[in-house]
């Protein structure tokens, strides 16, 4: 009886783990494609950049993904709540490189409201805008996964 309970318990750990390293994979595809799109965004926008905006980047999007999986949040709010969080992890990531690696990767202290010289209004309104488009994008695909085409046209036609 207890081999019987010990090979149960295995085969649910073994799910257990799998299941975890499926969402560990998914983060990890997250956080590059975060990076890799902070990275262009930042040489479009200032033809010029630096490592540490590919790992704030990444950030970025995995908590961009986590708000967009709070479906009691509105899309507004939850956009809201995205650019404080992006304003703070640039903040974060500013003040990092300026008093741990000695480097000044940008400089806001020119604009209105300015914290540091690091973050500031403008660009925060900026993030909100960002934040808006990508949640709308990060929830639509989970609704694609959750109901493909074939579920929804099923649905559909059903009187």
């Amino acid at each position: 009886m207890q081999e019987k309970h010990a090979a149960s318990f295995r085969r649910q750990g073994g799910k257990r783990v799998e299941r975890h390293l499926r969402y560990a994979g998914q983060e990890l595809i997250l956080g590059l494609t975060g990076g890799l799109g902070y990275y262009c965004i930042e040489l479009a926008w200032r033809g010029t950049t630096h490592w540490t905006m590919f790992a704030a980047g990444g950030v970025c999007l995995c908590l961009l993904q986590q708000l967009a999986r709070r479906r009691s949040l509105p899309l507004g709010a939850a956009a809201l709540c995205g650019a404080a969080a992006a304003s703070g992890v640039e903040l974060g990531v500013g003040l990092a490189c300026r008093y741990l690696l000695h480097l000044a990767v940008w400089d806001y202290s020119a604009l209105w409201g300015n914290v540091a010289g690091l973050v500031c209004p403008l660009y925060s309104f900026y993030w909100f805008l960002l934040c808006f488009w990508v949640l709308l994008v990060l929830r639509g695909a989970e609704n694609w996964t959750e109901r493909p085409l074939y579920r929804i046209t099923k649905w559909a036609a059903e009187p």
